[in-house]
């Protein structure tokens, strides 16, 4: 019989593909969506290979349902936007922190095997040494952040008290196909490559000299399942393991919008705005200790995760071009 694995937040960005990763590698999958920010049509292609609970993680009684009988959980679910969460913080608290104790609770009791939370980089906010490494102290930013950190303290005690094998991923700048960037509170590179498709300037906020350690999305999925699969001693440990899940580099915005020109063969200059509250100026990881205990180096580099990303983005506007 194939493990069952529950992903919250599967029909959402970072979700599907962990969905179709599960799949192709022999899982049975079963997905929990509010469909908020998480679309159908992300899961459209696959309503017949997969379980689906329609239900949010912030109701105990639907997060328990949905964990019955899974072995594994990967907790995708969560409200992930700095900017929205300084404007609702409540929201973005209730969704990232409680919403994750609610799964926590609900797996030790249906004794399920493992939990891995996906965490961010903006738990350790304007930390000054490069690369951030996950022995450096946290100082969230945002309600974003701080949502996250409790999120992952929970997992250390839910493996201390209860048994529960927790590993918390530390996701930085996650880009890819199907990501949306319609929202207002879209990823920087969907905004970006959307806008300078259609001749747009795309909006920088500061002096986009802040840099970013973009991840495609295939190293987050792969770092999930190594996550997944990894021995206890070395993924847990005694209190829940925690990781940073990246490609160990640094771009600006400024050098982003020129490697979008030139995929593109363009020339579009950005257009300034003031910086946000709660943005983090330099974001960059070290991934010595999720390569030594979870087997984890990113595959795709940023180069190439872009260039898939802006081939993407391109061939869906042709094709709504063609069909307007």
């Amino acid at each position: 019989m194939r493990d069952r694995i529950l992903v919250t937040g599967g029909a959402g960005f970072i979700g599907n593909h962990l969905v179709r990763r599960l799949l192709a590698e022999g899982y049975a999958a079963r997905v929990l969506d509010n469909f908020e920010t998480g679309k159908r049509e992300n899961l459209s292609d696959l309503q017949n290979e997969i379980e689906l609970v329609e239900g949010d993680v912030r109701d105990l009684e639907t997060v328990r349902a949905a964990v019955a009988g899974c072995r594994f959980i990967l907790h995708e679910a969560a409200i992930g936007s700095v900017p929205r969460s300084v404007v609702n913080p409540l929201e973005s608290y209730e969704v990232c922190a409680n919403g994750t104790l609610h799964v926590l609770e609900a797996a030790r009791h249906a004794g399920a095997e493992r939990v891995v939370f996906a965490s961010s980089s903006s738990v350790y906010g304007d930390e000054v040494e490069m690369p951030k490494r996950e022995s450096a102290k946290p100082k969230p930013l945002s309600p974003y952040a701080l949502a996250k950190l409790s999120a992952e303290q929970a997992c250390g005690i839910f493996t201390r008290l209860y048994g529960l094998e927790t590993v918390a991923l530390r996701y930085f700048n996650v880009f890819g196909p199907r990501q949306d960037p319609q929202s207002q509170y879209a990823a920087v590179i969907p905004r970006f490559i959307t806008a300078m498709l259609a001749g747009d300037a795309p909006v920088i906020y500061g002096d986009g000299l802040q840099s970013r350690d973009f991840t495609y999305v295939d190293n987050v999925v792969d770092a999930n399942l190594r996550a997944l699969t990894a021995p206890a001693h070395l993924a847990v440990g005694a209190s829940g393991g925690v990781y940073n899940a990246s490609c160990g580099g640094r771009t600006s915005l400024l050098e982003l919008v020129d490697a979008i020109n030139a995929t593109l063969g363009s020339d579009v200059a950005p257009r300034f705005e003031p910086e946000r509250a709660g943005d983090v100026k330099h974001s960059q990881a070290s991934i010595e200790l999720a390569t030594e205990r979870l087997g984890y180096v990113p595959a795709v580099n940023f180069a190439e995760g872009l260039a898939r990303t802006v081939a993407w983005y391109a061939e869906r506007a042709a094709a709504e071009a063609a069909v307007a």
